[in-house]
């Protein structure tokens, strides 16, 4: 790897960046906590081969031995995946596990703000983090939207992840001034539905006018993210009457079992992968997929200024 600062990018990924050529950053927190070993390290794989499929570099992010890595090799995702005491990383902490020995797996906040400072201007996740569906009790909203407000980061999702407050959290997002850019879709999706009542800024259906959407908003130099909505294919969707009873079961046992602060949404994908008999899992990972593709289109069909 090549050493930036305080930042290791490792020689693919420098080169593309050099050479003006598509990049992809891409999470660790799936593979540490989204899903159990080794299904993390699979879906790390399958991911990073899906944005090369669309001619874009992969640039999977986490913490090695207590250094930012932009571009982690299989043997860096194996020590990071089967490591006993890695941290799951948002902005407060990130810096706490800069330090020898420390192992760290990067949220979507971490990621955004990592894929930044390396320069890279797409981002593929799940869904993004937002206002939780209690949060007026517990105050409890992701780090993720104060990252997509600080950093220009074009972010790929299947929305924000079902467990939480939807409406709250886009308008949350309106608040911060963060678009939201629907990809053949005129609603904001719901993760495992693509369907949720909220409507998106702007419904784009070809690759090439959101890409230029995206290029207009950073080179405006606006000072935030934004959002490209990509909902899960129809065939992947979990039904409602599936997920909905799924998810007021997992809140309920994660209020009784005191589950606070950055383990709420482990604990609740977790619980929905048994209460759903792996249904969730089912959609999570093609949605995973097809949103890694799309940032792949994506940041091959970005101009450059």
């Amino acid at each position: 790897m090549r050493d930036s600062t305080d930042v290791m990018v490792a020689p693919a990924v420098a080169e593309a960046l050099e050479a003006r050529r598509p990049v992809v950053a891409l999470e660790t927190t799936l593979v540490t906590h989204g899903f159990p070993h080794p299904e993390g390290l699979e879906i790390a794989a399958e991911l990073e081969a899906a944005v090369a499929d669309e001619g874009a570099q992969p640039a999977t992010i986490g913490i090695v031995d207590g250094r930012i890595r932009v571009g982690l090799d299989r043997s860096e995702l194996e020590r990071l995946a089967t490591c006993r005491s890695v941290a799951k990383l948002n902005l407060s902490n990130l810096v706490a596990h800069l330090v020898p020995g420390s192992f760290g797996s990067t949220t979507v906040a971490a990621t955004v703000f990592v894929a930044q400072r390396a320069g890279i201007r797409v981002f593929a996740t799940g869904g993004i983090g937002g206002v939780h569906r209690n949060a007026t009790e517990t105050g409890d909203i992701s780090a993720d939207l104060n990252a997509l407000a600080r950093f220009p980061v074009a972010v790929v999702c299947a929305g924000a992840k079902a467990v939480l407050d939807l409406p709250r959290t886009v308008e949350l997002l309106e608040t911060l001034g963060v678009p939201v850019f629907g990809f053949g879709t005129d609603e904001f999706p719901a993760f495992y539905s693509r369907d949720s009542g909220l409507p998106v800024d702007r419904r784009f259906d070809d690759i090439a006018l959101i890409a230029e959407a995206v290029r207009a908003h950073l080179a405006l130099d606006m000072g935030t993210g934004l959002i490209v909505a990509n909902p899960v294919a129809r065939e992947h969707e979990l039904s409602r009457a599936i997920w909905e009873p799924a998810i007021e079961r997992a809140l309920e046992d994660a209020t009784r079992q005191r589950v606070r602060g950055r383990d709420v949404t482990p604990f609740l994908l977790e619980r929905l992968r048994t209460l759903t008999d792996g249904a969730s899992v089912f959609s999570n990972r093609a949605l995973l997929l097809s949103n890694a593709r799309l940032a792949g289109r994506l940041a091959a069909a970005l101009p450059h200024d």
